[in-house]
């Protein structure tokens, strides 16, 4: 069994070597993916494993193209965004809102990061913030949950939206920006 403390660029080395070797960087990946994957949709687990997978035999088929001098993580977050997207047009369908409510850590330093008053209830605060998620266009959702669920840099949410960088920081700016409206109008009605 491969060695976990390596590096993704020597993972990737080692599956272009060694076919059997990629099964480190799916053990590696599996978790966070599903969970992106099903946050991008709002999916049921079976449909998003089917995903998982397909993202998985694309990046191996693949291989060979990655730019080691990009994010490999970046790189497969954006093959798994595809697929996820190629799975709705092929449905002819929309992904739904997202839900938010299992990470009450990434929910609060959502919160913290837009400076939310600290005397209100942590539970009710994570509740606010998941809400008024919930209700931001894909791309704010989306640029928000990479950054605070998933601690992508900016770099890296640029790799895996495929947008400039200044772009995600706008994104983000105006995520956040509309998010602390909301959370005001949410703060005025309890």
């Amino acid at each position: 069994m491969a060695d976990d403390a390596r590096t993704d660029v020597e993972l990737v080395r080692a599956a272009l070597a060694n076919r059997e070797e990629f099964a480190q960087l799916v053990v590696r990946y599996d978790v966070r993916l599903l969970r992106y994957i099903v946050r991008l949709g709002s999916l049921d687990a079976e449909i998003a494993k089917d995903i998982l997978q397909e993202t998985f035999i694309k990046a191996y088929v693949h291989l060979n193209d990655y730019d080691s001098t990009l994010s490999f993580s970046a790189w497969l977050y954006r093959i798994a965004r595809n697929e996820t997207f190629n799975h709705f047009r092929r449905q002819k369908n929309r992904p739904r809102p997202s839900k938010f409510e299992d990470n009450l850590e990434a929910l609060d330093r959502i919160a913290d990061d837009l400076d939310v008053a600290r005397e209100v209830d942590t539970a009710i605060n994570a509740k606010a913030v998941r809400e008024a998620l919930e209700t931001l266009d894909l791309k704010y959702r989306d640029v928000l949950y990479l950054r605070f669920f998933e601690e992508r840099s900016y770099d890296e949410i640029s790799d895996i939206l495929e947008l400039p960088s200044g772009t995600v920081a706008v994104y983000i700016n105006r995520a956040k920006s509309k998010l602390k409206e909301k959370l005001k109008r949410y703060d005025e009605h309890t």
